[in-house]
């Protein structure tokens, strides 16, 4: 169970459900707000377990990649991501499902968290994986693991100040 497959695997998942949704049009409501929820539990969940879990030893860790000067540019981008992915979520939430507003909120929360896992991959998952232990990647995907089936009824989403986050796992 490595860090890396697990984080990727969840990528894989959000790209899945996204299709999924794509191919709803015109679907009852209570079939779309059903697909939604799981969805938005997902994203929220993966974006605490990275916060809680990943991001510390990647900025212990990490030295930049993918065009980041260091682990906590990293760090910072991605933190802002999940800020902006959390705010799209709220945005979709506000809107009944299949509604115009609605789909219109799915779509840039689609955008928005392709641009991220993308950055993600290019980025703070490949400097983990070029300065992290098999070991220590095997620990933190089970972690990772275990965080996820503990909030699989989904969590409280929560803003995080980027550079707050960074100044305290500095």
């Amino acid at each position: 169970m490595d860090i890396v497959e697990v984080i990727l695997s969840d990528h894989h998942e959000q790209r899945r459900r996204f299709a999924l949704l794509d191919e709803m049009h015109g679907s009852e409501p209570s079939s779309l707000e059903a697909v939604w929820k799981q969805l938005r539990i997902l994203l929220e969940v993966h974006a605490k377990a990275e916060e809680e879990l990943f991001y510390p030893e990647l900025m212990e860790l990490g030295k930049g990649a993918g065009g980041k000067d260091s682990a906590a540019d990293e760090t910072t981008d991605a933190i802002h991501d999940h800020n902006e992915i959390r705010d799209a979520i709220s945005e979709v939430d506000g809107h009944p499902a299949g509604s115009p507003e609605w789909w219109a909120g799915i779509a840039k929360l689609n955008e928005a968290n392709d641009d991220h896992m993308a950055e993600e991959e290019r980025e703070g998952l490949t400097d983990f994986r070029q300065h992290a232990s098999l070991e220590l990647r095997h620990r933190l995907g089970l972690s990772f693991s275990i965080f996820e089936s503990r909030h699989a009824a989904g969590i409280e989403p929560e803003d995080v100040s980027p550079e707050a986050y960074v100044r305290e796992h500095e």
